[in-house]
C-alpha cells in the first residue's frame, strides 16, 4: 500500500477546479494529497439558502460529488414529500428530549451551514429534536436516535447538548429509503465528554447529505465515529470548532463502498483556540465497478491557536478493479507556535502477500480475505465501545465480503 505523508506547511493556499497537482492514478485508483487547505467554500457560512449559488460541479466543495444523483437537494427542486423519515429517540434517565420549532435559540449554535444543501435543510425543516444531558450527569446507557426512511424527501435538524462535566454516548442510526438533507449539532459544555456513533446503513437507492457541527467547550472531549455502508449517494460533512482552550476532538470513520455507490466524507477541524488537540483516522474498503469513495480532511490552525496538536490519517483498501478513491488531506497553519501537526494518506490494492501467507497455513481464500479486511478495520471498530453495535458492523463487513467472493 503506497502512503503519502506530509509535513505541516506554514502559510495558506487555495486550489480549485481540476484534481490537484501531485495527484496520481494507478489503474482504477486515484490518490490525491496536498499539504495546504484546498477546500474553501464558494460562499461564507449562512442560514439562508439564497446566499449560496446553485452548484455546477466545478466548485471546489462539489467537484467530486455527482450532483445529478442528489435528487434536487442541491438546486432547490427537492421538496418534502411522501412519508419522509421517522425519528425515534430512546434516552435514559437524566436526559431531556424535546421537539421544538424553528425559533428555538439552541438551533444552529454549533455552527452555520457551509453549503447550499445544508442551508436548504436548515430553511426547510418544520420541527427539530433537541436532546439535553443535564450538568454533571454521567449516563450509563447510550442515547439511541433511529432515523428510518419511509420514502420521499425529508429535511431534518437535531441538537445534542451536554451540560458542564456531563458524559454521554449517542448512537445515530440511519436506515430505510429516503432523500434526506439534515444538520446535526453537538454542543459540549466545559469538561463534558461526548461520543457519537453515526451509522449510515441505508437501502441502495437512498440519498443522504448531512453537516455535523461540534462546538467543544473548555477541557471537553468529543469523539465522533462515522460508519457508512449503504445508500446510492452519502455525503457527510463533520466540522469541529473549539469554544475555549483545552478541548480535544477525535474523528474516526469507517466506510465500505460497493459497486455504483458514491460515499463522500469531508471533514474540517478548525483550531481557532489555543492549546487544543485533534486526531482524525478514517479507513475505507471498496469493491465493484464504479464504486467511488471521497475523503477530504481539512485542518485549519489559526494564528491564535498556539499549542495546537493535530494529526489526520486516511487509508483505503481497494478489493476489486473498477473502484476509485479520491483522498485529499490538507493542513493550513497560520502560526509556528504549535505542539505538532501532520497528515498521511494511503491507498492500495488487496495485499496478495498477506493472502498467500494465510492460505499457505491452510486457511481457505475466502476466510483469509475476511481476516485481512477485519484486521484492517479492527482498530476503528473498537473505538465504538458498544458491543452490540460493534458486532452488527463486523457482521455487515463480512456480508459485504461474501458478496464479493
Amino acid at each position: 500500500m503506497a502512503e503519502a505523508q506530509n509535513s505541516p506547511t506554514l502559510g495558506s493556499a487555495r486550489a480549485g477546479g481540476p484534481p490537484p497537482a501531485g495527484s496520481t492514478t494507478a489503474g482504477s485508483i486515484a490518490v490525491a494529497a496536498e499539504s495546504t487547505v484546498a477546500t474553501r467554500m464558494s460562499a461564507p457560512p449562512s442560514f439562508d439558502v439564497a446566499d449560496f449559488p446553485v452548484p455546477h460541479g466545478r466548485e471546489e466543495e462539489w467537484r467530486f460529488t455527482p450532483l445529478a444523483r442528489l435528487r434536487g437537494l442541491h438546486d432547490g427542486t427537492a421538496v418534502a414529500s411522501g412519508e419522509g423519515v421517522k425519528v425515534e429517540i430512546e434516552a435514559p434517565e437524566g436526559v431531556t428530549v424535546e421537539t421544538v420549532g424553528r425559533e428555538d435559540e439552541r438551533l444552529g449554535k454549533a455552527g452555520k451551514p457551509v453549503d447550499r444543501v445544508a442551508a436548504q435543510a436548515y430553511s426547510s425543516f418544520e420541527k427539530a429534536s433537541v436532546v439535553t444531558v443535564a450538568k454533571e450527569a454521567v449516563l450509563t446507557e447510550p442515547i439511541r436516535i433511529t432515523v428510518h426512511g419511509e420514502g420521499g424527501v425529508a429535511f431534518g435538524h437535531q441538537v445534542i447538548e451536554l451540560g458542564a462535566f456531563a458524559e454521554a454516548v449517542v448512537v445515530l442510526d440511519h436506515s430505510g429509503d429516503a432523500v434526506l438533507a439534515a444538520n446535526v449539532d453537538y454542543v459540549l459544555g466545559d469538561g463534558a465528554k461526548l461520543t457519537v456513533v453515526s451509522v449510515q446503513d441505508w437501502d441502495e437507492k437512498a440519498v443522504h447529505v448531512a453537516q455535523h457541527n461540534a462546538l467543544v467547550g473548555r477541557d471537553a472531549s468529543f469523539k465522533s465515529v462515522i460508519v457508512t455502508f449503504g445508500g446510492d449517494v452519502v455525503r457527510i460533512h463533520p466540522r469541529v470548532a473549539y469554544a475555549a482552550p483545552g478541548g480535544e476532538a477525535e474523528l474516526f470513520g469507517l466506510y465500505f463502498t460497493d459497486a455504483g455507490q458514491h460515499q463522500e466524507h469531508r471533514l474540517l477541524v478548525d483550531h481557532n483556540t489555543p492549546h487544543c488537540k485533534s486526531n482524525v483516522a478514517y479507513k475505507g474498503a471498496l469493491q465493484g465497478q464504479d464504486a467511488h469513495a471521497v475523503w477530504i480532511g481539512d485542518v485549519l490552525i489559526q494564528a491564535a491557536a498556539e499549542g495546537t496538536d493535530t494529526y489526520e490519517l486516511n487509508r483505503n483498501l481497494v478489493l476489486t478493479d473498477g473502484a476509485r478513491v479520491d483522498s485529499v488531506p490538507n493542513l493550513e497553519i497560520e502560526t509556528g507556535e504549535i505542539a505538532g501537526a501532520g497528515h498521511a494518506s494511503a491507498t492500495g490494492r488487496f495485499d496478495d502477500e498477506q493472502l498467500f501467507y494465510l492460505m499457505s497455513r491452510g486457511i481457505p481464500q475466502a476466510e483469509a480475505r475476511r481476516l485481512v479486511v477485519r484486521g484492517f478495520f479492527a482498530e476503528l471498530v473498537q473505538q465504538i465501545g458498544l458491543p452490540d453495535v460493534e458486532e452488527r458492523l463486523i457482521a455487515k463487513i463480512e456480508a459485504e465480503l461474501e458478496a464479493s467472493v
